[in-house]
């Protein structure tokens, strides 16, 4: 990339190596030294928002998610979204009640192995595939039942677009959750769906939203505020506190996103957005894309042969480990695993293994996926719905993309190819050899008991804040003193002037205090003149 080589650039680019056209709901997300997820900005340069050394890990994903995924124009668009809501449903965010869950995978089935073959697919050989952080026995049989009886026949399209109606369906589709504490502090998820805002506390979601309620979104600090106006005249603020700042200001740049994408008519009613009423406090955002309505207005005027798609076929993606490997691994693989060099020809196969918002490993769900449907978003905001049996607590989607050195990967891709998974605990004692562990090690070495990197970056911002106060309040001070000097010294007489001039207030201001002012500062001056002559 060129130093000054915008981030439209590269999503373009990239889009056009995909031969998609239907662009606008997907992004490009990358994770900075913080371990703090960013989405890429295209309106800025992409090199001056990565705050690490080349080359750049980013993630390529659905950023909003289709109000009716069935409803894209586009196969090619169709078969993105399937494979993100996919990877949701394995990473946890996706939750759903067991019968859902079993046909949802036996969808999958079909679209990775095609038609049930008993020579080809033994006894238990859903089990090889992992659908779910985990489940059970009884529901891989329901799975495979599901799959051998009722799916036959479909072509991987076919099950793509049915998997993608099934998921529209459920309460947690299109959720990217933001971990949170409410004022009580307790844990919550914050969400925003094509629905609206969503919030998930133990198994209930707490809170919904709709986007037409939302008068204001703001942040200070790790403090977040939603401002809700309902029907009937009730106005409520509803206050989360993320886990730090810049957390908090991702968390509002996303709501502020998702708004305006979802609920504007025209991208030209999109209006800069100030984190604080104070005009010199706080962050400005711009949404600079199109909005929902201009988008699916483009996408009915696409008229071209459908693109090829290139499906993986019977080599299933990171999320499926494959049928002929063996049994399914312990550990299941997380997404750094995969190989860094990946050949741009491989397209959209090797979009499959690409690395997501998250690292992969096990997480205790249960057998159940309880949930109402979508019916439930049509109720008020206040009724609090089941969605699950389990707290919903997808630990590992709400962990940013780990970013590793080169060596580091291909050290842990060749242990997997060996036949020896790395565990967790592997992989952060590996992670705790990096240079960047090294130096943050002798960094805290060298300051012990000094300010840690979070608090330093708090007191710093406290200090900017401090000096950009002050100096509005000197500019201020001086447009004051030069529309002074202009109302007492010069000749302008218009009738602006003339009114302020004719006041008794001003002519006691004039007389009683600018006037003598005037003579004390000239016989200062002329005294500083005459000793710096006399010097």
């Amino acid at each position: 990339l060129q130093r000054d080589a915008k981030g439209q650039y590269l999503f373009d680019l990239l889009c056009h190596h995909l031969n998609l056209l239907e662009k606008d709901y997907f992004g490009i997300r990358f994770v900075d030294p913080d371990k703090q997820r960013h989405w890429l900005e295209f309106t800025k340069s992409v090199v001056k928002q990565m705050r690490a050394q080349p080359p750049f890990t980013m993630c390529f994903r659905v950023k909003f998610y289709p109000t009716d995924p069935a409803a894209l124009k586009e196969e090619i668009t169709r078969y993105l979204v399937f494979l993100q809501i996919k990877r949701d449903l394995y990473h946890g965010r996706l939750l759903c009640k067991t019968s859902d869950a079993a046909l949802l995978a036996a969808y999958i089935l079909q679209a990775e192995i095609g038609d049930y073959d008993p020579g080809k697919h033994p006894e238990g050989y859903s089990s090889k595939f992992q659908f779910f952080p985990k489940h059970s026995e009884k529901l891989e049989r329901k799975i495979a039942e599901i799959h051998k009886s009722e799916l036959s026949g479909q072509t991987p399209a076919t099950s793509e677009l049915n998997f993608l109606r099934k998921a529209q369906t459920l309460e947690t589709y299109g959720v990217d959750p933001h971990p949170c504490k409410d004022v009580s502090g307790n844990a919550a998820f914050l969400a925003f769906t094509p629905f609206g805002f969503v919030v998930l506390q133990g198994n209930k979601r707490v809170h919904f939203i709709k986007w037409n309620e939302v008068t204001k979104m703001k942040f200070e600090g790790k403090t977040f505020y939603l401002y809700v106006s309902q029907k009937e005249g009730q106005k409520i603020v509803l206050t989360y506190f993320a886990p730090t700042p810049e957390a908090c200001k991702h968390l509002w740049k996303c709501g502020i996103e998702n708004q305006a994408f979802y609920k504007l008519e025209k991208s030209s009613q999109v209006r800069t957005v100030s984190s604080s009423n104070l005009f010199f406090k706080g962050s400005r955002f711009r949404y600079s894309g199109r909005v929902a309505k201009e988008v699916m207005e483009s996408s009915a005027k696409i008229k071209r042969e459908p693109p090829e798609i290139h499906r993986a076929g019977l080599v299933p993606s990171r999320s499926c480990p494959s049928i002929t490997h063996g049994p399914r691994l312990s550990s299941v693989p997380r997404t750094r695993r995969r190989a860094v060099h990946i050949s741009i020809m491989e397209g959209l196969e090797s979009l499959r293994d690409s690395a997501h918002s998250t690292p992969v490993r096990s997480a205790s769900h249960g057998d159940a996926f309880a949930g109402p449907g979508r019916s439930g978003r049509a109720e008020s905001s206040e009724r609090v719905a089941v969605i699950a049996d389990e707290s919903y607590s997808p630990a590992d989607s709400v962990l940013p993309t780990p970013v590793a050195e080169h060596s580091l990967e291909l050290m842990l891709l060749s242990r997997q190819a060996n036949g020896a998974p790395c565990s967790i605990e592997e992989e952060k004692e590996s992670e705790a050899g990096t240079p960047a562990a090294e130096a943050e090690g002798e960094l805290r070495a060298l300051c012990p008991g000094g300010l840690g990197p979070a608090q330093a970056q708090q007191v710093n911002k406290f200090l900017l804040s401090v000096l950009r106060l002050l100096l509005v309040t000197v500019g201020l001070l001086f447009v004051l003193l030069l529309l002074l000097i202009v109302l007492t010294e010069s000749d302008l007489d218009t009738a602006f002037f003339r009114d302020i001039r004719q006041t008794p207030e001003f002519e006691q201001f004039h007389y009683q205090y600018f006037c003598p002012l005037r003579r004390w500062f000239a016989c200062k001056l002329r005294a500083v003149v005459n000793l710096l002559i006399d010097t």
